[in-house]
């Protein structure tokens, strides 16, 4: 039985740190369940949701150049139901003093955020979005603080 990405598995928790838990699975192999692929919901502690020696469903989410497994605890089973969004007018202030309007840009033909570039198809290593991220990230703050030094300047005048 080979271990393949999607693959729903049943195991059993052998350890659990601050990052995660360790999941011990067939042919004496064992996986990571990352603390984020615990529960649909934040987990601040994983003891609240998972204990050592608990059998659990897991869902083989990635398997790396080292053969280590990624595992996940909330893709093995059906997210919960969203509640339902009541129509109507939102309350008042709920997003801004002008209900949620965008202001438009004091600068004519300066737009701070400009959109992201196109995403690749097909999967997207854990790698690649941090490297995503945090290039977007950089350009963002240096903008930031380009933006902060004309404004400091000007109030010297």
């Amino acid at each position: 039985m080979g271990f393949e990405v999607g693959s729903i598995l049943e195991g059993k928790v052998t350890g659990i740190t601050k990052f995660g838990a360790f999941v011990s699975l067939p042919e004496n192999r064992s996986g990571l369940v990352h603390i984020s692929e615990i529960a649909y919901t934040y987990v601040n502690d994983i003891h609240e949701h998972i204990n050592e020696g608990q059998t659990v469903t897991v869902k083989v989410i990635g398997i790396d150049d080292n053969n280590r497994i990624n595992l996940s605890m909330k893709q093995a089973l059906p997210p919960p139901a969203r509640p339902e969004r009541r129509p109507g007018p939102r309350p008042a202030g709920h997003r801004g003093e002008n209900g949620g309007e965008r202001r438009p840009n004091r600068r004519p033909g300066v737009n701070s955020f400009q959109a992201a570039p196109p995403q690749p198809k097909g999967p997207v290593s854990f790698e690649d979005q941090l490297k995503q991220f945090m290039a977007s990230s950089d350009s963002k703050l240096s903008e930031l603080h380009m933006n902060e030094k004309r404004s400091s300047r000007r109030g010297r005048r």
